[in-house]
């Protein structure tokens, strides 16, 4: 679900979440390259005007390899994915749609293992000064 911000008004934020719903459906069930594989849309940003769209998303698998094969395929089929959208979202202007790699996740699994990792290191304090 898109995130509430002052300057974004209420209907782009509503439009960037039916495109979330929407594009997810859409790669589900009708996008047929293998390349894609199992992704998850976790947020769209619109821009004001509508014609433009930030697609974020995140995969399971995010080895290197895979995410360029992912986002060259996620690139390639944007045009079939845009043209499935409009067939859904009746919008006077209907975005581009631009793909981009979601790394909060990852990040913040590496940030728990380095809490983790503090963790078991520090040396517990007693209460005696």
């Amino acid at each position: 679900m898109a995130r509430r911000n002052r300057s974004i008004p209420d209907r782009a934020l509503r439009v960037a979440d039916q495109i979330q719903r929407d594009l997810s459906d859409i790669i589900f069930s009708e996008l047929k390259d293998p390349d894609v594989g199992m992704i998850t849309i976790t947020e769209v940003k619109v821009t004001p005007d509508y014609a433009n769209a930030k697609v974020f998303y995140t995969m399971l698998d995010d080895s290197a390899e895979r995410l360029e094969l992912t986002q060259k395929s996620l690139q390639r089929a944007s045009g079939f994915l845009r043209n499935e959208l409009g067939k859904r979202l009746h919008i006077h202007t209907l975005p581009t749609l631009t793909f981009v790699y979601d790394s909060t996740i990852k990040d913040g699994l590496a940030l728990m293992k380095l809490i983790e990792k503090a963790n078991a290191t520090h040396v517990p304090d007693d209460g005696q000064a």
